[in-house]
């Protein structure tokens, strides 16, 4: 199975087929199906989740809503459910256990707020709002509520970021004092947002352009292994202004409250993406280039840096397929956190503030 997940694989269908198309699980293959909708079908990864979720023979999708009531209608053909213009059709069917929102990130907050206090289970597209202040409501009403959430982290199912993460946890590289992480390619040159999915170059719809759409990934990482930032800045820019001035590239400085010093890249304009990933420390060196991962530390024995690393940890399910598992009861699927989801929100908001004010800005 490819373990370089990137933009591209979610775009095409037949790439998210392949990544779909997970065997399932025992406690799961039962007559009973789990039922839900999906609320907004605005983003570019629908067609992929939709495959997903047909591929599922414990899914069944009732409901489609969006705002856009002719874009309701087309993709509930495709999915084979019913297209709803009022949403209190799906919050008081007792049916529908969970939904999957893939509106326009501007409508995030009121969907998540209403279906929470519905009692539904979310699974709820990058970035979770536009705003920090929004973020935290949405994370708070969740906890709240009680029920299952996650979201499109897809590059935690990454073998070698697991690798890297357990290596950070075990101490193998000693005092860390650097890292880098590029998240980038080429769909501003390639006119991918030109019709269907251009609100995504919107910042007022999107909360971000292309630094904070793909850099979320790849932020999320660098907090999910090295821990909370206290400061950023950063500088982001539109470079083709094929998209009017919405960014299209983007690099911040990190200080991470441990001390490591870290550096963020991403954008739409780059024709290859060779080193997603360097990691070093006084005890260990690592650096993922063209999607293999060369690593050494004095701390374990045998570990070359001229030699890829083949003893990668297995390849976890993509996020929507661990958000169904949970919802039918499987049991320690790692799904993200409410509060990890707009903590990333957080410290996206800071850098394009710091952006703005060519100075650092501190997280509370």
């Amino acid at each position: 199975m490819k373990t370089n997940f990137t933009r591209r694989d979610f775009i095409a269908t037949a790439g998210v087929a392949t990544l779909a198309a997970a065997t399932v699980p025992a406690w799961a293959q039962t007559d009973k199906k789990i039922t839900i909708a999906f609320v907004g079908v605005a983003h570019i990864h629908t067609p992929g989740y939709f495959d997903i979720a047909r591929k599922r023979p414990d899914v069944r999708v009732k409901y489609v809503w969006d705002h856009d009531a002719a874009r309701a209608d087309s993709r509930a053909k495709e999915i084979g459910a019913q297209a709803v213009a009022d949403l209190k059709t799906i919050w008081n069917d007792p049916e529908v256990v969970a939904v999957v929102i893939l509106s326009e990130t501007n409508r995030h907050h009121e969907l998540v707020l209403a279906a929470a206090h519905a009692g539904k289970h979310l699974f709820v597209e990058k970035p979770l709002g536009t705003t920090s202040r929004e973020s935290r409501e949405m994370a708070d009403a969740i906890d709240q509520a009680g029920v299952l959430f996650t979201t499109g982290y897809f590059s935690r199912t990454d073998p070698k970021l697991l690798f890297l993460k357990a290596e950070v946890a075990a101490g193998n590289f000693g005092q860390i004092t650097r890292v880098r992480a590029s998240n980038c390619h080429n769909g501003s040159l390639q006119g991918w947002f030109d019709k269907e999915w251009r609100w995504m170059t919107d910042p007022k719809i999107a909360g971000v352009g292309a630094f904070g759409d793909l850099g979320t990934h790849k932020l999320d990482i660098l907090m999910w292994m090295l821990g909370d930032i206290a400061a950023v800045t950063a500088d982001i820019q539109p470079v083709t202004h094929r998209y009017g001035d919405c960014d299209e590239t983007g690099e911040a400085l990190i200080h991470f409250k441990s001390g490591v010093i870290g550096t963020l890249a991403a954008g739409w304009v780059d024709i290859e993406d060779p080193v997603q990933m360097l990691l070093s420390g006084t005890q260990g060196h690592a650096v993922i280039y063209n999607g293999q991962l060369f690593y050494r530390s004095e701390k374990v024995e045998d570990s070359d840096n001229r030699k890829p690393v083949t003893k990668l940890p297995p390849t976890p399910k993509v996020p929507l397929q661990q958000f169904l598992d949970a919802v039918a009861g499987g049991q320690g699927e790692p799904l993200v956190m409410p509060r990890e989801a707009a903590a990333r929100v957080a410290v996206m908001q800071a850098m394009y503030e710091a952006a703005r004010q060519r100075t650092w800005v501190k997280l509370a």
